[in-house]
């Protein structure tokens, strides 16, 4: 789990983002099912209330004023009702619409849903999603071009109903990428070319394989298709999104898995715009990609526990921290069977996971900084922490001074460490077994021959790693001090 601090949130006020793409109204009517209409095998809705919201970008950018962040919004409708009911909207969000223009040649673009007993049955789509003509595209950018002079950040919404060109594409990201702002894309198109240059692309399972050719259900390869889309397009970061199995960050440094929140799915309209505008927040603020990742799978998980479009809010995202803060710790501390489960999760997302093991008995800076140094040798370090009885046949009946629970619950409040499972054998080689590490780590005073496990690792092409020792510092020489004196 990446940390995230929840002062993140302070750091957003002032900062400035230019929203562009298509922009839509989104429509609900609401009711209930009864029956079955006797003219057609199709449900009856008896409809009790109607709302609408913003949808397409303008649901991105709402997200982002929810999170904080000061918003610019460029787009088109019609000159019609529709945009004046989206233009209602925009301002009951508290959203600037003088850069929202009308382009005479096409309608505002709804999408209608209908939804009995809060499930929905069937979407009603409204639109033109021919290329804008030059005349207009040359409006667009002469907008957002001066909006782009005063911003930090640049976010494109493509929901490929025409707005966000091949041409207009690449003329905001040149100009952006001039400036040194970051450009984050939620894409659309079949040919993602246009976003060469990008910061960061956020493809769902769907859009990445029908730009890559790659079958959908088969996540390995689509993972190595988008790692290698991303050096051809120039991008630092491509996000896999993949609803309710979470997400995948595709970097330099590798892939890194995020599993999905777990919470009761109602209705996903809207998530993507929530995780593209979560990680627009998240740099802004200066994460890294791994926590802002961590950040927009939690912010995604909340708004697909709403009905309809719904933006996410900093409150709820805090609340979820704070939530995620108090039992993070304690879910670390794996009885074997979750253990595995997640071990074998990061390897499939490519990490590296370190064992080790031990009895941190009175908890000190040799074993700190040991386990700090332990874990530069993966990307996830999971201590076997020896139980009392089994502490108690090594160390003595005096030992250990500090229970099993206590140790692992400390254990479990480092950073450094990412699961901690209590063993009750003298040694931890059927738990290395059962976990199959890809590192096993033991401190320098011991030689590789006498590494419990070490031929068992290198078996299945692990490595094994003699880590050094702060000098002077041990739990015996502790204890001896304490009863000198």
């Amino acid at each position: 789990m990446a940390l995230v601090p929840t002062e993140v949130f302070d750091r957003l006020a002032d900062r400035k983002v230019v929203v562009v793409g298509d922009l839509m109204l989104d429509r609900f009517l609401w009711g209930r099912v009864r029956r079955v209409s006797p003219e057609a095998p199709v449900p009856i809705i008896e409809l009790e209330r109607e709302t609408q919201s913003a949808g397409g970008a303008a649901n991105v950018a709402r997200n982002l004023s929810g999170l904080g962040l000061q918003v610019a919004l460029v787009g088109v409708t019609g000159a019609d009702p529709g945009r004046d009911l989206l233009l209602a909207e925009l301002t009951t969000a508290n959203l600037d619409s003088d850069g929202v223009l009308i382009a005479r040649d096409r309608g505002t673009t709804i999408k209608t849903r209908v939804l009995g007993n809060r499930q929905q049955m069937v979407r009603i789509d409204a639109e033109q999603a021919a290329p804008l003509p030059e005349r207009d595209r040359e409006r667009l950018l002469a907008v957002a071009i001066p909006r782009l002079a005063q911003a930090d950040v640049l976010l494109l919404s493509d929901y490929a109903k025409g707005v966000l060109t091949e041409d207009l594409c690449r003329a905001l990201i040149a100009f952006a990428r001039g400036r040194g702002l970051p450009v984050l894309v939620d894409p659309k198109a079949k040919d993602f070319s246009r976003y060469a240059g990008a910061t960061l692309i956020t493809p769902n399972r769907d859009e990445l394989a029908l730009a890559t050719g790659v079958a959908a259900q088969d996540l390995d390869a689509l993972i190595a298709a988008g790692s290698a889309m991303r050096e051809t397009l120039n991008l630092e970061s491509l996000v896999l999104t993949l609803s309710e199995q979470g997400m995948v960050l595709i970097d330099a440094d590798g892939n890194h898995r995020m599993l999905a929140t777990a919470r009761e799915v109602y209705d996903v309209s809207g998530a993507g715009d929530t995780v593209i505008a979560t990680f627009v927040a998240g740099l802004a603020a200066g994460l890294g990609r791994v926590a802002t990742a961590h950040l927009a799978n939690l912010a995604a998980g909340i708004v697909v526990s709403k009905v309809g479009t719904a933006p996410i809010r900093a409150q709820e995202l805090l609340a979820a921290l704070n939530e995620e803060a108090a039992y993070g710790q304690a879910a670390k501390i794996r009885d074997l069977e979750e253990a595995q489960a997640q071990v074998r999760r990061w390897q499939a997302a490519g990490e590296r996971v370190v064992f080790t093991n031990g009895c941190f008995d009175l908890l000190h800076v040799g074993h700190v900084t040991y386990l700090e140094r332990a874990r530069r040798y993966g990307h996830r370090l999971v201590v076997g922490l020896n139980a009392d009885a089994s502490v108690r046949r090594l160390k003595g009946p005096e030992r250990p001074l500090i229970g099993q629970e206590d140790r692992a619950r400390v254990l479990a409040a480092l950073a450094t460490v990412d699961a901690v499972i209590l063993f009750d054998q003298d040694t931890p080689l059927a738990l290395i077994e059962q976990l199959r590490p890809d590192v096993l780590a033991k401190g320098a005073d011991y030689r590789e021959e006498q590494v419990i496990g070490a031929a068992e690792v290198k078996s299945w092409g692990g490595q094994v790693v003699l880590v050094p020792l702060v000098e002077d510092r041990s739990t015996t020489g502790i204890i001896a001090r304490m009863n000198a004196n």
